[in-house]
Order: structure tokens, then sequence, then C-alpha cells
């Protein structure tokens, strides 16, 4: 089976921040990628917007560099990258400053051709960056804005910042980006929901037993400290990326796959999630942060140690029990975990099934073990459905525990495209599906708030968890306690 590349219109994409890390680390290496993919044509055009002072040639030359770095020995993609290398240009601006967007304005032109703006900065600059494309008429019919969390910091600064957004740009310009869900086993949940007869009439309280959703990583601060500790894993990671998942998995079946049909299914999930207040908070929720430790066979220092900050009280790890509040959820439980310097970078959903009502089985077969569905998100794309056997051989009837496996990458045979190559490309296509309405946004921090607030309120410090583990203990216990274990893939 081979994926099949379909082309999009002409465009120019103008990354603001065209300089920073995620520009060089992840979207131009996907553009390159759609690019040599056929996707892109040959009139679009790229530019990098930053404060810096670059020529056109200077900002090739850093690009170029970081794109050999990020295709190493491709030689497909080392072919493609001086003629992809020659669609780049450069503006200098400063997005607090009225000096050189005439030029910038000129240069791009008001024609019908589609415009992208990625806003790859800081959140405080959003507001300057589109009062000035708005003032400059670049905001027309066939323009799009596109920005990155964090989404503010609470409900209120959320508000705040699309309130201001949505002055420059119509609700249906704007696509408020989550990763998350471009990647190709997020899409695939759709899949395999609404596309077979078989899982639908199990997904639901009667047949799951409960959910679990972990995105772990073995990184540490790397570059984000300062964003980081005023953040937090609670607001950087829960609030977007678990909470969208969460969605997914928990969404009725829209009318149509059609961007506002999604998105309405989406909304009433997390208007749905059941209030975690109060005393609550200390019994559905953990919240960690690393002490010194091993990861990937290195020592590596505490959270405190590398921030250089002693006192802070930010969590790099959350586990938290979520209850989804409607007819078809109520009593399953949905357990999610995120967390930084863990044992293993994986992200996944787990969805349990209930245990057999009965067993014929005699103890000399052994246990027997739920259904589980598995979608790896990461590192390796697939899904496996965990079924009961019996072992091959003659001597008796014993039981295993195996799963389907389907991995991406071994059943297509190509490269799957990264998350950020799909959603950019999603965006000049103006398909909103897979990016956050601004009631979406605004209902995930309803929820999220009165937790952050009953952590601050309090005076516990967030539970110290050695780098390279899975997290405090309290985290196990939170769901021990109801009889269950975390998943742990042992094939």
């Amino acid at each position: 089976m081979t994926a099949k590349t379909v082309p999009v219109d002409v465009f120019d994409l103008v990354i603001f921040g065209g300089t920073g890390d995620l520009a060089l680390r992840k979207l131009l290496p996907g553009l390159l990628r759609r690019y040599a993919d056929g996707q892109i044509p040959e009139a679009s055009r790229i530019f990098g917007v930053a404060r810096d002072k670059l020529g056109d040639a200077d900002y090739r030359a850093r690009v170029g560099e970081a794109l050999g770095r990020a295709i190493g020995d491709d030689a497909a993609l080392q072919a493609k990258l001086p003629a992809f290398l020659e669609k780049l240009g450069y503006f200098a601006l400063d997005a607090t400053k009225d000096e050189g967007w005439e030029d910038f304005a000129a240069a791009l032109g008001n024609g019908d051709r589609i415009h992208v703006f990625y806003l790859s900065t800081s959140p405080s600059l959003f507001v300057d960056i589109c009062d000035r494309l708005r003032a400059h008429g670049l905001n027309g019919g066939n323009a799009r804005v596109v920005i990155e969390k964090p989404i503010g910091k609470d409900a209120a600064s959320a508000k705040v910042i699309n309130d201001a957004v949505g002055s420059a740009f119509a609700e249906g310009q704007i696509f408020r980006i989550d990763h998350y869900l471009g990647k190709e086993t997020v899409q695939n949940l759709l899949a395999l929901r609404f596309a077979n007869i078989l899982f639908e009439p199990l997904w639901n309280a009667s047949r799951i037993d409960h959910v679990q959703i972990t995105v772990a990583e073995t990184v540490g601060l790397e570059k984000r400290a300062g964003y980081y500790d005023t953040s937090g894993a609670l607001r950087d990671m829960v609030q977007n990326h678990l909470l969208q998942l969460l969605c997914m998995v928990a969404m009725e079946p829209p009318a149509a796959l059609q961007a506002d049909a999604v998105r309405d299914e989406k909304l009433k999930v997390l208007r749905s999630l059941k209030p975690v207040r109060g005393d609550e908070v200390t019994q559905l929720t953990v919240r960690g942060q690393y002490r010194a430790g091993a990861s990937s066979g290195a020592a590596v220092p505490g959270y405190l140690d590398e921030l250089g900050k002693p006192d802070s009280r930010t969590e790099t790890f959350v586990a938290l029990k979520a209850e989804v509040d409607n007819w078809r959820w109520a009593g399953v439980p949905f357990y999610l975990r995120t967390g930084k310097r863990l044992s293993e970078r994986v992200s996944e959903i787990v969805i349990a099934f209930k245990q057999i009502p009965h067993s014929i089985f005699d103890d000399s077969a052994g246990p027997v073990m739920g259904n589980k569905l598995v979608l790896r998100l990461q590192p390796d794309e697939g899904v496996k459905l965990w079924i009961m056997i019996k072992d091959p051989g003659p001597g008796g009837l014993r039981l295993q525990h195996v799963p389907l496996d389907m991995s991406f990458a071994e059943e297509f045979g190509v490269h799957q495209p990264e998350a950020y190559e799909r959603l950019l490309m999603d965006v000049v296509r103006g398909n909103q599906t897979l990016f956050m309405r601004r009631d979406e946004v605004e209902a995930a921090w309803a929820w999220i708030d009165p937790i952050l607030a009953a952590w601050e309120a309090g005076r516990d410090t967030p539970k110290a968890y050695t780098a390279g583990s899975w997290g405090p203990s309290a985290a196990v216990a939170l769901i021990e306690r109801d009889g269950r274990t975390w998943h742990e893939d042992a094939a």
C-alpha cells in the first residue's frame, strides 16, 4: 500500500519567528519534505520574519545549515534542498514598530494568492502582529493566521488573546494549532471508530472499564526554561494536548467529517468534564518535579538544578483522574499522565475493556485478561489490539494475552508525514478540522483553572521523583487504589 500526495494551491507562507527553534527544527524541515513529495507548487514562496538584521542569502544559509542537520543522509531531500532554499525570503521586522511593514506588505501583494501567517512567537506579540497585518490590508479572505500554544495562562488571558486575534481575522481564518492532532494515529482514531462497525457498539460505559492517556518525555528543560517555569506541565501539556486526545476518544459521532461538526462534538466533551475543585484536587491529581537521576544511560541534574532556581514549585509531571459526565461515559475514569525526564519517550492512548463476566477456563489455563486497544502516537505510530488466544502446541489449553499489531511504517512502507507537515498543508487548504476553535480553548481552561487555583492556594510542593523513573509513587497509587494499573507494553 502507498500513500497518496495531493498538491495544494499556490501559497505564500510567512513564519514570524522564522529564526527560532520551532521554525528551524520543525516547520521548515516539514515544508522541505512536502516540497520533495511534490505537494508544494513551484510558484509558492516562504518568508521568514524576525528582528535579526539578515538578508535573503544570510537567511538561506542559516536555514540550509539547519536543514542539513535535520535531513542527514537522505539523498532525496538533499537533492531537493537547493531548489527549496531558493523559495525562501526574509524580512527584518519588529512586531512592535511600524518600520518595514509597508515594504513587507508590498512584497506579498494583495491578489488572490493564499497567505498563511504562522505566529511562531511569544503570545505577547500576537496582538501587535495581527494589528499590523490588519492595518496593511493583509487580513483578507484568502489569509489565514496560525497561532501556537500557549493560548493564555488561564481562561481570562486566553479570552484577551482570542479577542485580539479575532479583531483582525474572522474565526474561519484562525488556526489554533495543536500538533498532537496532526499525528497519524490520532486521525486513525476517527477511522477506527467511525469506519468500522466493530468498535462503535462497544464504545461506551457498558463495555469500557477505563481509558489511559500518557504523553511521556525523556528530555528536561532543553532551551525552554524561561517559558516552562512560568507554565508547568498542566498548562503546557494537559490543557491542550491531553484534553484534545481525550476529546477524540470520548466525542460522539459527528454528522459529517467537517470542521465545525467535529469541533462541536469535542466541545460537548469538554463541557461534560466533571469539575475538579477544592479537596477533590488533592484526591484526583498528582503533581511532581524531577530530581537528579539517569536518562538514556547518562546522569542528569534535577529540575531545580537545571533551572538554577532552588524554590520553584513548578510541576514537571501531572497525573489526574477525569470523568466525562454524560450518558455514554458515566462512571468510566480517564487517567491522564504526562511528564519530563520519565523512563521512556512514549505517547499512547489505551482503551481498556471490561473483563468477561464469567470464565469457563480452569486455573491451569492461566488468567483471563481484559482486551485493550492501544494507539501509539510516538515514537512508532501504530495500533495494537490485545486479545486472549490459546498458546500454540499440544499438552492442554493455556491462554496467552497477545497483540494484533499494525505498525504504520511497516504496513505502508513510506514516510508518514509528521504532524506539522500535515497541519501546514491543512492550513493552506483552509481545513480547520484538526485545529481548535475559540470555544474549545476557553472550555478547556474553564476545567483547568480550578485545579491551578487549588494548587496555588495550597502549601504542598510537587512530589519528587527520580529522573528516569515513571514519576512519583503517588501517580501509581492514583490508579491502583481503583484496582487498576498503568499500561506497560511488554510485547
